[in-house]
């Protein structure tokens, strides 16, 4: 298995590729969460990652006749990066598969750094099987992304940096995909500090390793579908999962809604580029999917920034939705003169600004006399928008959300304090009714059967104050749903 001293010897092969990234305090992070939040910014990494380090360190170990022969992996696009990268820095020729929906920007960077780019398959697994015919075809050395000790060494030098700039921490949080950054940082911190608490988040729609730990075993998923692509792999690999075991306190996962506010959130309030993959250990500090005490001293490993640019502006606009600042509704308008503007004339008296407007007559849903109406609305916050709804309603208006999460919810009126317990299908609702009397428990939307909810914090499993509570609106904290 993998060991501290494996890390310790890849840091030298490391540096000579690889930078030290800074490890900062994060101010806006520390007062939302009430903890001493550290963000390890490896966005700043060459490539843009932290896979850069493994790369460095396996290809570092290869024999002159393996270079020779070159090197093959696969690839959604950051270790792909970090071979082509280190592979020419050696004088190696590399070949890279990458699954064919990989976002443009990862494979256009991949062959600037010297790598052939090679696209086969869905995801990372069909690639994978692509890359292993490429090894025996032309006896080239397999870099595995993460289920290698000599690469997951060389992740571990990140822990090492942390232990560097920050000797005494309380909790690390980290990505999982494979489990190699993880398995290498956990060895990395786990053999300097006896008391260190060491936290794996995935994304619920990829959450092979959490499914294995529960279980004892590796459990291979059918598919994975998350935002978070550079974490999307079915299955972790044998060698990370006996570290993961030995090491690792918990696994949490994280929704896609929630890894696309961290986005969000990182971007307004640090100024920092970071990839879905690369923030989720935000998106579980802002879930409450784990528990800390006040004042904890927590390091967000933000692995990454390599993000496409289309798939940015969609998570920007999920975060801006999570966060009440953007509200997409439909109406029905009588088709004469002046209606819009009737419409229109409410909304911009609560200040908000319109970002589009259409206008469809064709409709078949409508009548013959009528119009469907989509407006796209900026909002200031959770509160402003409920009060732009509730005030086109009151107006005549039936207003259809767009935006809003609506599978169901249940608001709890705490009337004590402005933080507030929300779980995961957290959400506010436009339709709430104001001022209900404190501990009152009050259904919105629909509720699918089979569904169950707890009417108090007190009935939770494991009640906690949740960051999200900032984003519904003062006084009003979510009882999740469970199904």
């Amino acid at each position: 298995m993998l060991s501290l001293a494996d890390v310790e010897d890849a840091q030298q092969r490391v540096n000579e590729i690889a930078r030290h990234t800074p490890l900062e305090r994060s101010t806006p992070f520390s007062d939302l969460t009430d903890a001493e939040v550290y963000m390890k910014l490896e966005t700043f990494q060459r490539t843009g990652a932290f896979k850069i380090r493994g790369a460095a360190n396996k290809i570092g170990t290869l024999s002159e006749s393996d270079k020779q022969r070159g090197v093959v992996t696969a690839s959604a696009g950051n270790h792909a990066q970090g071979v082509a990268m280190a592979a020419t820095r050696a004088g190696v020729d590399s070949k890279i598969v990458m699954p064919e929906y990989a976002p443009v920007s990862k494979i256009k960077a991949t062959r600037s750094y010297g790598g052939e780019v090679i696209l086969d398959g869905v995801d990372y697994d069909d690639a994978q099987a692509r890359a292993h015919e490429i090894e025996r075809q032309e006896e080239r050395k397999y870099v595995h992304a993460f289920n290698d000790e000599r690469v997951m060494a060389g992740q571990g030098t990140l822990g090492l940096e942390v232990l560097e700039d920050l000797p005494a921490f309380d909790t690390i949080v980290v990505p999982i995909g494979g489990g190699g950054l993880i398995s290498g940082i956990a060895t990395a911190v786990k053999g300097h500090l006896d008391d260190v608490r060491v936290i794996g988040v995935q994304a619920s729609g990829a959450s092979s390793a959490a499914a294995s730990v529960e279980d004892g075993e590796i459990r291979e998923l059918d598919s994975v579908d998350t935002i978070a692509d550079g974490i999307a792999t079915r299955a972790i690999g044998e060698k990370s999962f006996e570290v993961i075991q030995q090491h690792v306190d918990e696994i949490v996962t994280v929704s896609d809604e929630t890894i696309a506010l961290a986005v969000t959130q990182l971007l307004e309030r640090s100024k920092t580029l970071v990839e879905g993959a690369g923030a989720v250990p935000l998106a579980a500090l802002l879930e409450g999917a784990f528990e800390y005490d006040s004042g904890e001293r927590i390091v967000m490993t933000l692995c990454g920034g390599n993000i496409d640019l289309n798939t940015l502006t969609t998570i920007i606009i999920r975060g801006l939705v999570q966060m009440g600042r953007y509200l997409k509704i439909r109406t029905e308008l009588k088709d004469r003169p002046g209606a819009l503007q009737g419409l229109v004339n409410v909304i911009t008296g609560f200040d908000a600004n319109i970002y589009s407007v259409s206008h469809d007559r064709t409709s078949r849903d409508i009548a013959v006399n009528a119009a469907d109406i989509e407006l796209e609305l900026e909002t200031h916050d959770r509160d402003h928008a409920a009060e732009i709804v509730a005030k086109l309603e009151q107006n005549g208006y039936e207003i259809d959300i767009l935006s809003w999460v609506t599978s169901g919810c249940w608001l709890w009126a705490t009337g004590l304090s402005p933080y507030a317990t929300a779980y995961r299908f957290w959400e506010s609702c436009p339709r709430a009714t104001p001022h209900v009397q404190p501990g009152a428990v009050q259904p919105c939307g629909d509720l699918s059967a089979g569904m169950g909810c707890w009417t108090r914090p007190s009935e939770l499993p494991h009640p906690t104050h949740s960051p999200l509570s900032r984003f519904v609106p003062w006084g009003w904290g979510l009882v999740p749903i469970y199904g």
